[in-house]
């Protein structure tokens, strides 16, 4: 069965508000560019807004206009709200942009974690009443700077939303919150952000203004009640970025969880949102997983482990390494303490063991790389031994140089290949060899610098 969220209202424009300063995330960025599980915060709001309304959503732009827009790209339209005079101010510059939409939904920015969901929930809800504003409310004892939700002497009605730095001492005792996500008539926003008069204290003008002024003209307000306090947090320091990734970790771990992956202590895994994990794999704790990670199926990944944009296979074991943008075949080991840096790609059924490095290097399936090894800019056949100690040496002080090892060689402990250099099918080196020249294959190269000193298998030699 398809998810609603897959239906998208076609006469439904979102607007989504991203032009505040955000000055109390004591930053030089924008706050909207700040991360929350590996993705910008506006990037989230933008892909719960296009899985909702029928069209790109519409974003209200100011600090750092062009950055957000560069972070977002193609995937929104964009409006420039010049001077920051209010809410209501901001909405007004999206009239053009949105046009003649029958609903417009109006989301922050700041807020990440409202799901499509609770978006469509807002939109049938006006559908169906007719309502010149549909709202999203959250009951809650720590208001976090939202407006209080007034109704009427039965509790019924909304009347007004008051901020919290107009509320008089009874309206802060309100634990009805005005979480900030609407779905208006469209037909009626406009005009009636025009009315809006302008906050005497800041000169401001109010969203919130609207629902007063719905209930005057004899319209209807309605509420969506939410007990999700994590999806409704919104975002204006240092700490609550830090409340909202801890949420969305928790709902990222679930959802993983769910799916057939063994978490062991969900309060010490990190897994970026894109990341995509196979059944029975079990994650141990302190392992972060991040950006465009694949991991297959009945794999153990950690403890203390850092995964970054790779992909891994089946049955793969990683303890306390770490892998940066490199790819991993089936039934690999690795660790513990070892680092593939960016370019590693890994065949089937090889061990790499302590202490080990891979950097831009191909391993081939079925080698064994056992520990204290490093290899660079290298190529490295099938069923290949590489003994302890073994490194390339692969930068000559002005350039980076390729080491081949062909299928099935046995590098000798403490081995040092001096690039350009290959080294031939089933060769060997000695322990401690420098080789500084080309090793053909089926031979013994020892010494400093090596020398062949026989052809393998020659029962004279």
């Amino acid at each position: 069965m398809a998810d609603e969220s897959d239906h998208p209202h076609s006469s439904t424009c979102t607007v989504v508000l991203a032009a505040g300063m955000g000055t109390r995330m004591k930053s030089k960025h924008p706050k909207m560019l700040h991360t929350l599980a590996g993705r910008f915060l506006i990037d989230r709001c933008v892909e719960t807004a296009a899985r909702v309304a029928g069209r790109p959503p519409v974003v209200v732009v100011g600090h750092g206009a062009e950055l957000v827009h560069e972070a977002i790209g193609e995937r929104a339209r964009f409006v420039l709200q010049a001077e920051r005079l209010g809410t209501g101010h901001a909405v007004l510059q999206a009239e053009a942009a949105v046009g003649d939409a029958a609903q417009v939904i109006v989301t922050y920015g700041d807020m990440p974690l409202l799901t499509p969901e609770t978006l469509h929930q807002l939109v049938h809800l006006r559908e169906h009443t007719n309502a010149a504003v549909a709202m999203l409310t959250l009951i809650s004892d720590t208001p976090r700077g939202f407006g209080r939700v007034v109704r009427d002497a039965q509790g019924e009605r909304v009347l007004a939303v008051v901020e919290e730095v107009s509320c008089t001492p009874e309206q802060l005792a309100i634990r009805e919150l005005n979480v900030g996500a609407y779905c208006f008539d469209g037909a009626w926003l406009w005009p009636a952000l025009k009315r809006i008069r302008p906050n005497s204290q800041k000169g401001e003008y109010f969203l919130t203004d609207l629902i007063a002024l719905a209930v005057a003209d004899g319209r209807e307000v309605r509420a969506v009640v939410t007990d999700d306090r994590d999806e409704c947090i919104g975002i204006n320091t240092r700490v609550d970025l830090a409340d909202a990734e801890a949420a969305l970790r928790r709902r990222i771990n679930r959802r993983h969880m769910l799916n057939g992956v063994t978490i062991v202590d969900p309060a010490t895994t990190y897994i970026d949102d894109q990341v995509e994990i196979g059944a029975d794999t079990v994650i141990l704790p302190n392992t972060h997983l991040v950006g465009n990670t694949r991991i297959g199926s009945d794999c153990q990944i950690g403890p203390n482990s850092y995964v970054v944009a790779s992909v891994i296979g089946d049955r793969v074991r990683v303890v306390q390494s770490m892998i940066e943008e490199s790819r991993v075949a089936d039934d690999v080991h690795i660790g513990p303490f070892s680092h593939l840096r960016p370019g590693a790609q890994v065949g089937s059924h090889v061990h790499i063991g302590n202490f080990a490095e891979i950097k831009n290097s191909t391993l081939g399936a079925g080698s064994h790389m056992g520990h204290f090894s490093y290899l660079g800019d290298a190529t490295v056949g099938e069923g290949v031994n590489l003994g302890a100690g073994t490194i390339t040496c692969n930068f000559d002080g002005v350039k980076k140089n390729r080491t081949v090892i062909g299928d099935h060689a046995f590098i000798g402990s403490d081995t040092l290949l001096v690039a350009p250099v290959t080294v031939g099918d089933r060769a060997r080196t000695g322990a401690g060899a420098v080789v500084t020249r080309d090793v053909p294959e089926d031979t013994l190269a020892v010494g400093l610098p090596a020398r062949v000193i026989r052809r393998l298998g020659d029962p004279k030699a």
